[in-house]
């Protein structure tokens, strides 16, 4: 009995030891990943011009630990005010395009320290009743952050959507916007996948792809399918460029973005006016999942959820022919807005 009693004690005192260790092993490692760092961050404010303040990078750290306490609602409202943080409007927004990369480039710009980012999709200027909750409602959906870090949004729809620019516009007209595309017949073919993998959850059945973007009457391509108009970018591009200038749009090659994502995330960077701080260091090949993961330190890592990156059905060559040949001068002219071209065939 008395031998059962020591080698519990034992057990326990192992268990105990081990968790002290992998504890202590946390901390040193996350100071490690914080002394990986430059110790100053110099911050730009929104008019470009710099600011004499520099904010240590310990200091952005610690408060992105408290703006997840906050997310949980376990923060105190004198924390709030103790580390100055505050619920600001975004200053750039993803506005676009659906099944085009919104969810990655967003958890990517996330890796810099200045960059704080709203969870879920807010749908705040795409859907009218909650438009009509107003802009302070607007507000309060967005992450704690310090005055000086950007807030970023994405709601995919808002491109697509004829009410967006104005109702942006009257929020923020200097805002900055970011509009991540594939190659268009890919991105129809992906936005079909989710459709018809969420069909086939609740038992339904679901035409073929080449039935809905083909046009049984006149073996044409059918722009009424939403899939094929979301991937005629210039006609939704046209509608927003009334509003903004053409400057406050940058357009981000989401094909790129998933098979080579740092120096577009370098080029977002510039875009933002924001240091560079995203390296090599923090993405990694994930060769089960054949996507880039997230490494924000030596401890934490994060990889996009299991449902990007479906694998998508067979199309008929033919119907794919056909739909690169009816979105080609739609895409000429939208190299010709942006001043960039991609390798789309």
């Amino acid at each position: 009995m008395l031998f059962k009693q020591q080698a519990l004690l034992r057990q326990k005192l192992f268990v105990l030891g081990s968790l002290a260790i992998g504890s202590l092993l946390y901390l040193v490692a996350r100071v490690g990943s914080l002394d990986r760092l430059q110790p100053i961050f110099p911050i730009d404010d929104r008019s470009g011009s710099h600011i004499s303040e520099q904010i240590p990078l310990r200091t952005l750290q610690f408060q992105r630990g408290l703006l997840h306490e906050l997310r949980k609602g376990n923060a105190l409202i004198e924390q709030i005010r103790l580390h100055n943080l505050v619920q600001q409007l975004p200053q750039a927004i993803i506005i676009g395009v659906r099944k085009g990369g919104t969810r990655a480039l967003l958890e990517m710009l996330n890796l810099h320290p200045a960059v704080v980012k709203a969870s879920q999709e807010v749908h705040f200027f795409d859907n009218d009743p909650n438009y009509a909750k107003g802009i302070e409602w607007y507000r309060g959906k967005m992450p704690f952050s310090h005055p000086h870090q950007i807030t970023i949004e994405k709601s995919p729809a808002y491109f697509i959507t004829e009410e967006v620019p104005e109702r942006i516009f009257k929020m923020n007209s200097s805002i900055k916007l970011l509009l991540i595309v594939r190659e268009p017949t890919t991105r129809a073919v992906s936005d079909y996948t989710q459709v018809l993998e969420g069909k086939e959850r609740k038992n339904k059945t679901y035409y073929k792809f080449e039935k809905l973007a083909i046009d049984s009457n006149t073996c044409e391509v059918n722009t009424k399918y939403k899939a094929v108009r979301t991937s005629i970018y210039t006609k939704h591009l046209e509608k927003w460029l009334k509003y903004f200038p053409i400057e406050q749009f940058h357009i981000v090659d989401g094909d790129r973005l998933i098979t080579d994502p740092l120096p577009e995330l370098q080029l977002v960077e510039q875009f933002l006016n924001l240091p560079p701080r995203i390296s090599q260091y923090n993405l990694y090949f994930n060769a089960t999942r054949g996507f880039y993961c997230l490494r924000f330190n030596i401890v934490f890592n994060k990889c996009l959820a299991g449902s990007k990156g479906r694998i998508h059905p067979e199309v008929d060559p033919s119907v794919v022919t056909k739909l690169r040949k009816f979105f080609h001068p739609f895409n000429q002219k939208f190299y010709q807005i942006i001043g960039r071209t991609f390798n789309w065939p």
